[in-house]
């Protein structure tokens, strides 16, 4: 297990798509006032006159618009009894503007995917929508008023205080976390990299109205920001937009704060030591490294994968091999300023965390006499470049990943960093190794005193404009075609078939952007009674699938798959094997010949058996104490009454520990042997490849497998389940968690389905729009996040409605009377006629956005395979929604909700005095 810690937690949010002829931005001459400054492998710069830089990058094959903009400002720039302030106006920001007063609404009226997040260096606002020149106006319009008119009140921050302080006792839960911060805290001495983006909790509540709104007009400026403009736009009437909303905006006479703080030297191993209440332990050390313009950044990068690479990483040979960790990380925190290395493990509760910590260090210091070799440095080099490569290949999300360089100095930095990473050679891995992995540049575990002084000087940055002026990186990826993501198009362009295994197939070819192709794979498995009792054999046998074949390693799998560009993840359960692979048209081939191996041939290996045991107990011990793993297990347990030993009813995390336990190699390889197979089962591919090529080699590949033991679907039931109220004790959890639920005798077939998934959609969906988010997190302030969810079968009629809340555990008597008021609303008064009316339009864009997502849609177009149904039926499903009134939307909502069904549970340290 390959475990990943993040800096912060982030607020995600989403977007929308346009039509039209687009333009490619190199040939976009730009308007009067705007200024054309360079183009970098189909991405292309212009400036306004008020300093604002604006790039654009044009992908015919996306059916969606990104609108990123990100403002040089973050948890670097704040002042003492401020941290936390960049995040907290970045809440702010989404609170409105004399143009826009109510953005949640109408990100959720446009069906839009936004996010805000913010980091060390840099906040960014975005939103994804439906490819539409109306929908790039309305965006552009948008992020022009917020940057210089932001209400930022005193009244959104009496609410949104509380809501990001649930944020941070939401982190608070995670020890592995928690330690990092802490770890950072005491790496850095003077430097705002010790302080973590979310702020201190004193600073997020108490910080004065006055000073966030002048942090706010002190950074947020044209001359400050860059916008990006990612998917099928026309360029030329894109620049004319963007001169019209940002170009008014002039240029600020304030001259920008001068950052000067420097970290000093490290002088000596620091140490930091954490004690919380938690079933999994963490060892990390850390090492400061230069910025991330630094020519030793590429091999610094290189380094952290190769050290933790599973499974041949040096971390994971000498801790996990050796059973003395479960997993381990580590991670390159790039920079604007000198950043740092973590390396780290996950260590079991019954396991040593002091012989954690010595192994971790000794595998470190081996590297001065055991150097990297060319193989290391070559299998890491392949994969990052992988991750590169087909990152290039989705315009939404390379544009995104650029608001990080931006941050560090510059977007070219991306294409360089790549660059710099081509030409690293072993003799730069080992100097830098040797150089910054120091034990007096580290912080971790233990300390020492030395009698002779010694440093570790980390190069400042160098000039960033010189590094990229003439900057012109690989030529530009191939363009994709503009593909209208609609039911009709889908289905007239897919290939249906079903192959002599069985295995039913689903092809659309289409050009993409980087020849990019996405499989969705299922496979089909057992019974109800076959079943009982080989959960976690079927489990631990779809986590063997990728460690071993009969004639190839882990090691060589997963290196051949780098070289084919392949991102490829494999899944099981008991009634499936799921398989998901991203990878490009010349690969595809080879890469389906290299999985239907793995599939069909895995060794079995006892030593990788026991690692994935390992694993998987680590997983479910983190799990044990977190409130919203025993709130949601706790409810889906009560909702969902199956008898102990039906494989459908839900395990607590001792449950599955112990039956993980006992399970045996053998167990999951005759699991495998009897059940799995592709006579049953569905497979789509979607993207650009020949598919009488591909329909020709899958029947080939999988035509002589078949599964020993016959597939019958396991039926969902519907439980009549009285109300209950429930309540968790978790100590020490500084973050709560209540959820409820009402069982709902219906299936995506009936008629009153198309009103339930629109109530659920105003209930909880959307963006920060929803009843709940309403009350909860924009009027009560309570709560970070709180929202609905439906689950609703296709085949049996059975579902569940869901709602949940995040909140302190002080407020917990408050949050559940607002989310009963709130339901009681609901079933008494209903929906109005302008709520369905602004409802329904977002709904319907929200689907077309994510079946223009290629993964997306390779897994519909699988699962439409097993309903034997086409995308007629989702035409027909949207067709219902839009007809539908808020006289039938309510009736048929009253037909299934009712408060003496709701079953509350709460999960969280509520023993504990605020």
């Amino acid at each position: 297990m390959q475990l990943k810690i993040r800096i912060i937690r982030l607020l995600v949010l989403c977007c929308a798509i346009v039509t039209g002829t687009a333009t490619l931005a190199a040939d976009a001459p730009p308007p009067a006032g705007m200024q054309k400054v360079t183009a970098v492998e189909g991405i292309s710069e212009y400036r306004l006159a008020n300093g604002l830089r604006v790039l654009l990058f044009p992908d015919l094959s996306k059916q969606t618009i990104t609108v990123n903009i990100t403002y040089l400002v973050g948890s670097r720039h704040e002042n003492y009894g401020e941290t936390g302030m960049a995040h907290l106006l970045e809440h702010l920001l989404f609170k409105g503007s004399p143009k826009h007063p109510n953005i949640p609404k109408e990100l959720t009226e446009r069906g839009a995917r936004p996010n805000g997040t913010t980091s060390f260096d840099r906040t960014n606002y975005y939103e994804t929508f439906a490819a539409t020149d109306d929908n790039l106006r309305w965006a552009l319009d948008l992020e022009a008023d917020r940057m210089v008119n932001s209400f930022v009140a005193r009244k959104d921050l009496d609410t949104e205080m509380t809501v990001v302080r649930n944020e941070f006792e939401m982190g608070e839960n995670n020890p592995g976390a928690v330690l990092q911060q802490r770890l950072m805290s005491t790496a850095y001495l003077w430097h705002n990299y010790g302080n973590s983006p979310i702020g201190a909790r004193a600073d997020v509540e108490n910080v004065p109205i006055e000073r966030l709104q002048n942090f706010y007009r002190t950074w947020y400026q044209p001359d400050n920001a860059v916008l990006m403009i990612a998917g099928k736009f026309d360029s030329s009437r894109a620049l004319s937009m963007v001169a019209e909303f940002f170009a008014p905006i002039p240029k600020p006479t304030l001259v920008l704060p001068t950052l000067y703080t420097v970290e000093p030297a490290q002088d000596g191993e620091r140490n930091v030591t954490l004690r919380r209440v938690s079933d999994t332990q963490f060892v990390m050390a850390g090492f400061h490294i230069p910025s991330a313009s630094h020519p030793d950044a590429a091999a610094l990068d290189l380094l952290t994968t190769l050290l933790s690479d599973q499974p041949t990483g040096r971390l994971y040979k000498d801790l996990v091999e050796t059973k003395q960790a479960a997993g381990v990380f580590a991670f390159t925190a790039l920079q604007y300023d000198p950043g740092l290395i973590l390396l780290g493990a996950q260590v079991r509760k019954e396991a040593s965390l002091d012989a954690a910590r010595d192994a971790l260090l000794k595998s470190v210091d081996a590297l001065a006499s055991a150097p990297i070799t060319r193989e290391e440095l070559e299998r890491a080099r392949a994969q990052e470049l992988n991750q590169v490569e087909l990152s290039l290949n989705n315009s939404e999300q390379i544009g995104l990943q650029l608001s990080n360089w931006i941050g560090m100095g510059d977007w070219r930095l991306y294409f360089l960093h790549r660059d710099q990473m081509r030409a690293v050679k072993v003799e730069d891995i080992n100097r830098v190794a040797a150089k910054y992995l120091s034990p007096i540049n580290r912080t971790v575990g233990l300390a020492y005193s030395t009698d002779t002084p010694s440093r570790v000087d980390i190069p400042a940055g160098v000039d960033v404009a010189s590094l990229v002026k003439d900057y012109k990186g690989d030529v530009g990826k191939s363009e994709g075609e503009a593909f209208d993501p609609s039911p009709a198009n889908i289905d007239a362009r897919t290939q249906r078939s079903q192959l002599p295994s069985g295995l039913q197939l689903a092809l659309l070819p289409k050009k993409t952007r980087g020849g990019s192709v996405r499989l969705s794979m299922n496979l089909r498995t057992g019974d109800l009674e076959s079943l009982t009792g080989l959960r976690s054999a079927a489990g631990l046998a779809g986590a063997m699938l990728m460690r071993g074949t009969t004639s190839k390693t882990r090691t060589q799998i997963n290196d051949e798959f780098d070289r084919l560009k392949a991102r490829v993840a494999i899944n099981g359960t008991a009634t499936a094997t799921t398989v998901s692979v991203e990878t490009i048209r010349a690969n595809l081939p080879a890469v389906l010949t290299l999985l239907a191996e793995v599939l069909q041939k895995p060794a079995f290996a006892a030593e990788e058996f026991e690692i994935a045991k390992q694993e998987r107990l680590a997983s479910l011990e983190q799990q044990r104490k977190e409130p919203t793993v025993l709130g949601q297990n706790a409810l889906q347990r009560r909702v969902a009454p199956y008898a102990a030993t039906d494989i459908r009813s839900i395990q607590t995390p001792d449950e599955s520990a112990a039956e993980i336990r006992a399970t045996t190699l053998q167990q999951a390889r005759e699991f495998h042997r009897q059940f799995v197979g592709a006579a049953s089962g569905e497979l789509a591919v979607v993207g650009d490849f020949d598919s009488r090529e591909i329909a020709g080699l899958t029947a080939k590949l999988f035509q002589n497998w078949k599964n020993r033991k016959p597939y019958t679907r396991v039926p969902r039931l519907y439980f009549d389940v009285p109300a209950g109220n429930d309540t968790i004790q978790t100590p020490d959890k500084a973050n709560a968690f209540l959820m409820a639920g009402i069982n709902l005798k219906v299936s995506d077939e009936d008629a009153d389905y198309p009103a339930i998934a629109l109530t659920n959609y105003l209930l909880g969906g959307g963006f920060l729009n929803s009843r709940l988010a309403l009350r909860l997190r924009q009027q009560d302030g309570f709560s970070y996040d709180a929202g609905s969810q439906l689950q609703v079968a296709s085949l049996d009629q059975a579902g569940t409605l869901f709602a949940y809340a995040i909140f302190a555990p002080q407020n917990v008597a408050r949050v559940e009377a607002g989310l009963r008021e709130e339901m009681q609303r609901l079933i008494k008064d209903g929906f109005t006629a302008s709520e369905l009316d602004a409802a329904k339009p977002g709904w319907l864009q929200s689907r077309q956005v994510s079946r223009a997502q290629d993964n997306e849609l390779t897994r519909a177009l699988a699962n439409s395979l097993f309903l034997k149904r086409t995308l007629a039926w989702d035409a027909a499903l949207e067709q219902k929604v839009a007809a539908l009134t808020a006289d039938e939307l309510n009736a048929a909502m009253r037909r299934h909700l009712t408060l003496d069904k709701l079953s509350i549970v709460k999960a969280g340290d509520f023993d504990k005095k605020p």
